[in-house]
């Protein structure tokens, strides 16, 4: 099992909890705002705003965080993690902050300790990129987006 370590930053609240599966076979770890106790964050529709965490990671090498948006959050609200999945790499050692935009048609609001994302720890392999002049023929070939129908 992977470890991540947590530097609690200055401004983190003690009274967060820190990362944490809320149920038993749940692959996501809920990550709270950290904004200062009775603050909020008002986010417009259009918006994207960057939400503080007040933690940093220490990730084990061979293994990425993976920030996710919270299918609750998602359904009853406009709001939606940006760049789903975004990446935490495991030489990266500044605050985590998720990228949340409205993408609704009414303001949102985050308040100080609600659960924004989830984070999921995958592991990571890095490939060798090499030029050629020619690729392997498939059934596919060059075909794009529905080049393989609708069904």
């Amino acid at each position: 099992m992977p470890v991540v370590k947590i530097k609690k930053l200055e401004h983190f609240d003690n009274d967060l909890a820190l990362p944490s599966y809320e149920t038993e076979q749940a692959a996501g770890a809920d990550i709270r705002a950290c904004l200062g106790k009775g603050e909020s964050m008002l986010i417009g529709p259009g918006q994207r705003v960057l939400i503080p965490t007040g933690m940093a990671f220490e990730i084990e090498g061979g293994y990425e965080v993976q920030v996710r948006p919270r299918s609750g959050l998602s359904l009853k609200t406009g709001l939606l993690v940006v760049n789903s999945p975004g990446t935490i790499d495991a030489d990266y050692r500044g605050e985590v902050k998720v990228i949340m935009g409205n993408f609704g048609e009414k303001d949102e609001v985050i308040n100080h300790g609600d659960r924004i994302a989830q984070l999921v720890i995958a592991p990571v392999y890095q490939a060798s990129f090499e030029t050629t002049d020619a690729l392997n023929e498939t059934a596919r070939g060059d075909g794009g987006f529905g080049s393989t129908g609708k069904n």
